[in-house]
């Protein structure tokens, strides 16, 4: 590094001259000699610390970026990149497209979510953010900028979704309600857990009917401009599950109606009128909507169906690794966390076996023609060992404390915790 004056028709300027990594120089311009120096400084130790970045670099505009950035994962699935493209080019191009990456502050940031949280809901914000945030670690990871400016930023927390409960009854209705070229993959959703575009992906030879499994290997997707691609599931999620005979039978007189065999295993087992490929946007809106009107069940989302899936399995008593394994996930606690609902029938069952572990009789038991005759069991045990604050530390030396919290209470009565459980217990 060098630091040169130069003269110009405005005055005086200083040229810093570098070397970037592959040894190519370049000047970087300043007003005072102050600034040139300071500048000199502060790229010495940055590249004495090896946290040295091209400043070239840092002045390439976030939707250069951006589009490399949309073409640097090459196992990223046409549906995700065509998420990716709409919310880069609809949602952070318009704002910051033209700013340099190296500009980008925190404050614009925060700008741009509080921008987005006038007419967008909590979640799809958070999505936007995080693909804002991907962008930047990407330049980060390009030695760009030294640091992200998507740090500290503060998103709106996003409202508990509460799923629509399916019974069976209701299942049966809106399976009926679908169409006959559609009332199979209803039961399927519902009774395999298997997503939309898995079950839309599905092809004849995926159904072992001598087994009686079904293999998920491959879903329909969104992708580019709308077009409906082929990949594989979501997560990589292959799986081979054991399917009740009803659903199979279901199944075999779905084909028997199209007039398709086993032979056929290429052949996808759900497909539009014209016998090509279901588009989701146009099975929505012709069959599934409907469907859900006409039973009553406005608002009804076809992957509640998975969630219903999971809801049972749980219910059931299945264990979560099966859970699990069967609807796809990669982490049993997005099972339990996102997909498996408590029932209220559920919610009885844990009071009363809560109850009956713990009291073991009901104070129904203690009655006798509606009145109670005497403190229940548990009740005479809790009480016993209620006694007063001087009873309770007369075994204390003279001038021995109790310990804080431990031997006394508001009402001058002494509790041990430990002890007083171990009574219920003897006395249940």
């Amino acid at each position: 590094m060098s630091i040169a004056k130069r003269q110009t028709k405005a005055g005086h300027v200083y040229d810093v001259r570098l070397r970037d990594a592959a040894g190519r120089v370049y000047t970087r311009t300043f007003r005072t000699r102050k600034e040139a120096d300071r500048f000199e400084s502060t790229e010495k130790a940055d590249r004495a610390r090896g946290a040295w970045i091209d400043p070239r670099r840092a002045s390439d505009k976030v939707a250069d970026v951006a589009a490399e950035w949309l073409e640097s994962n090459p196992r990223k699935k046409g549906s995700t990149r065509a998420r990716d493209t709409s919310v880069v080019n609809v949602y952070i191009l318009p704002l910051l497209g033209k700013y340099p990456i190296g500009d980008v502050t925190p404050a614009d940031v925060q700008r741009l979510v509080n921008t987005w949280s006038t007419r967008l809901g909590a979640r799809s914000i958070r999505r936007h953010y995080a693909v804002l945030s991907a962008i930047m670690t990407y330049a980060l990871d390009t030695d760009r900028i030294v640091r992200s400016p998507c740090r500290r930023i503060r998103l709106p927390e996003p409202e508990p979704v509460r799923q629509m409960a399916v019974t069976p009854e209701q299942l049966h209705g809106l399976a009926d309600a679908a169409g006959a070229d559609t009332s199979a993959m209803v039961y399927l959703a519902a009774v395999l857990g298997l997503r939309w575009g898995e079950c839309a992906g599905l092809r004849v030879g995926a159904i072992d009917f001598l087994n009686r499994t079904v293999t998920v290997e491959s879903q329909l997707t969104r992708g580019l401009k709308g077009q409906m691609v082929t990949g594989s599931p979501k997560w990589n999620s292959t799986r081979t599950m054991a399917a009740p005979e009803v659903l199979l039978e279901l199944l075999a007189n779905h084909l028997r109606r199209r007039g398709m065999t086993g032979a056929e295993g290429d052949s996808l087992v759900f497909c539009a009128p014209d016998g090509q490929s279901l588009h989701y946007s146009n099975w929505r809106r012709r069959i599934w909507v409907p469907a859900c009107r006409k039973v009553g069940l406005e608002g009804f989302q076809f992957k509640m169906l998975r969630t219903a899936n999971a809801t049972v399995m749980v219910a059931l008593a299945v264990d979560v690794k099966t859970v699990q394994t069967r609807v796809g996930h990669r982490r049993a606690t997005t099972t339990l966390d996102i997909y498996a609902q408590p029932t209220a029938a559920a919610d009885r069952g844990a009071a009363d076996a809560l109850g009956a572990h713990f009291l073991g009789r009901t104070l129904a038991d203690d009655r006798v023609d509606g009145s109670l005759t005497a403190p229940s069991r548990a009740s005479r045990a809790m009480n016993a060992r209620w006694t007063s604050s001087e009873g309770s530390n007369a075994h204390l030396e003279e001038g021995q404390e109790t310990a804080p919290g431990e031997g006394e209470d508001d009402g001058g009565a002494s509790w041990n915790r430990t002890s007083d459980l171990s009574i219920i217990s003897a006395a249940l």
